[in-house]
């Protein structure tokens, strides 16, 4: 099968490290090579040589507790601005564990459940990242989407539901569909919200758009070098709602380094998309558009 040859957004290439980087771990997998780099102060996980494509998740050595990225930024306003705080929250893909971490702070009660395909991301997160596992937080090792449906069959449903798996190029593909979503959406509770990590320019990008609005109806849209789609199917909060969301977690989320009140102008609804672009399906995948 053909892979994409995405647009990559000009902030994650320049942002990638330069050949200057030192390279401290590499490890192939049966899916990638995990690789951390350091430079200028911050260690990154990456999947390709160099990062070219964008980097997986990246730490401050000398405050490990401050967000490195603008997308987890984005990703926490998401889910925290709009709804009840999240009793139970799913997280499908672990990166260098950043958000987990985050949230096991924010919402010390909460149950977090984090679908990991590859057990090498998991032990690079461990060693290099300071991810670590507790009672309430655990790692399954499963795809996505194979977690997804065995909790539709167990009856669970999730709060929060946080999509953030990428391999070496983008997102699955079998993660981009609509059946894919309508099971995602299947899992929340009345209020639920669903938060998802994509790029803000991809040869992807209408297609994407048409297809969350076809699951979810309306959703918010924030960009900020990455973009990340905010849904909510019992219906998206007014301005005031989220100010009073921001407000309440103002304090926690300045100590990851997050200015909550910035967060709120990324909230947009307006589509910047072809709203008549196809929807992705099962039967017609991203790599479809490649012969169209």
């Amino acid at each position: 099968m053909k892979k994409l040859l995405l647009l990559l957004p000009l902030a994650l290439m320049l942002a990638a490290p330069t050949a200057r980087a030192q390279l401290v771990h590499s490890e192939k997998s049966l899916y990638r090579e995990v690789l951390v780099y350091e430079e200028n102060g911050e260690r990154c996980m990456c999947f390709t040589r160099q990062c070219r494509i964008g980097r997986q998740s990246c730490i401050f050595l000398a405050d490990p507790h401050r967000f490195a990225l603008n997308y987890t930024r984005m990703m926490l306003g998401g889910m925290l601005f709009t709804g009840p705080a999240p009793q139970r929250v799913l997280i499908i893909g672990l990166g260098g564990g950043s958000i987990p971490k985050a949230l096991r702070e924010i919402l010390p009660q909460a149950q977090i459940d984090i679908a990991e395909i590859d057990p090498a991301v998991t032990r690079v997160a461990k060693r290099f990242f300071n991810f670590k596992e507790d009672p309430k937080m655990k790692v399954i090792e499963l795809d996505g989407r194979v977690y997804v449906k065995r909790a539709i069959r167990s009856g669970v449903k999730y709060d929060a539901i946080l999509l953030d798996a990428f391999d070496h190029e983008y997102i699955p593909e079998h993660l981009l569909t609509r059946e894919f979503l309508a099971e995602v959406k299947s899992l929340l509770t009345p209020t639920g919200v669903v938060v998802g990590n994509t790029f803000s320019s991809s040869k992807l990008y209408d297609h994407e758009s048409t297809t969350y609005a076809d699951v979810f109806g309306t959703f918010f849209n924030l960009k900020a070098a990455n973009r990340v789609i905010v849904a909510r199917p019992a219906g998206l909060p007014d301005e005031a709602a989220l100010r009073s969301r921001a407000s309440e977690y103002e304090k926690v989320l300045a100590t990851f380094g997050v200015d909550a009140q910035s967060v709120l102008p990324l909230f947009n609804t307006r589509p910047d998309w072809d709203v008549k672009a196809r929807v992705l399906t099962d039967q017609y995948s991203p790599a479809n558009l490649l012969n169209h």
